[in-house]
């Protein structure tokens, strides 16, 4: 594991504390548990060999006995290596896979010396989050209430952790992103980059990403963190982002 991969595993991974849920640690798992009628999730897992199963059971019934839904969020490197497998196999819904992209931020990094975009606007507004989660539902076909909610209730709590952008033809919102200043970290995670398909090519997502890291770059965040849709990956590449690994939700099954 390189250098640059353990930190994210140490800091966004291991140590993590995310506002809205309560971090709990076992022999083998990490788990965030919400503070909030939302599901929870496993951010990190290291499962010996002959308790895999084991444990996933355990897992399952934990999150069945606090009548929270939950994801199993599952790296390439994580042991054992066929882990999603496992999780598949006891009825886990598996995301298409994401890549952990990563870039450290310095002063001749090209998304810095950008120019600031006339089109992106900063969000700071209830209704602004309203107009992001309008966008989100009319790109994906399905609510996202639940991530309105989050995303008004850490604006509310701690201004100075989100940063949200969006670009706006008129009074409609057709791009937007948003960034977590992540807490006791290096990294500032994003999120978003969805665009209306009449407006994409514009060049919304490449203006977005340079926002967001000269903002993390001013709150002394220095390293980026994504983890990329096969359509972002090559944006990213562009501007120097690294591959450091593949990610995988895993959607535990409703019962």
């Amino acid at each position: 594991m390189n250098d640059l991969l353990a930190l994210f595993e140490k800091e966004l991974r291991i140590v993590a504390e995310v506002p809205g849920f309560t971090r709990e640690e076992t022999d083998y798992v990490v788990r965030h548990v919400s503070n909030h009628d939302e599901g929870g999730y496993i951010i990190y897992s290291s499962l010996p060999e002959d308790k895999v199963r084991e444990i996933v059971r355990q897992e399952v019934e934990y999150f069945k006995g606090i009548g929270q839904e939950f994801e199993w969020k599952v790296y390439s490197h994580d042991t054992p290596p066929y882990l999603v497998d496992i999780l598949k196999e006891k009825g886990f819904t598996i995301d298409e896979a994401e890549a952990l992209m990563v870039l450290k931020l310095e002063g001749n990094n090209g998304l810095l010396q950008t120019g600031s975009s006339p089109v992106v606007e900063e969000i700071t507004s209830e209704a602004g989050i309203e107009d992001i989660i309008a966008l989100e539902e009319e790109v994906w076909k399905e609510s996202h209430e639940d991530l309105g909610n989050r995303l008004i209730r850490d604006k509310q709590q701690d201004p100075e952790s989100l940063y949200l952008y969006g670009v706006y033809d008129g009074d409609k919102l057709v791009s937007a992103a948003w960034m977590y200043l992540e807490t006791n970290s290096s990294f500032a995670s994003l999120w978003g980059g969805s665009t209306l398909e009449p407006y994409r090519g514009k060049g919304y997502y490449s203006a977005l990403l340079a926002e967001r890291a000269k903002k993390a770059y001013e709150k002394q965040h220095p390293y980026l963190m994504v983890d990329a849709s096969p359509m972002s990956r090559p944006i990213l590449e562009k501007f120097g982002f690294k591959c450091l690994a593949y990610s995988y939700g895993c959607q535990a099954p409703v019962r």
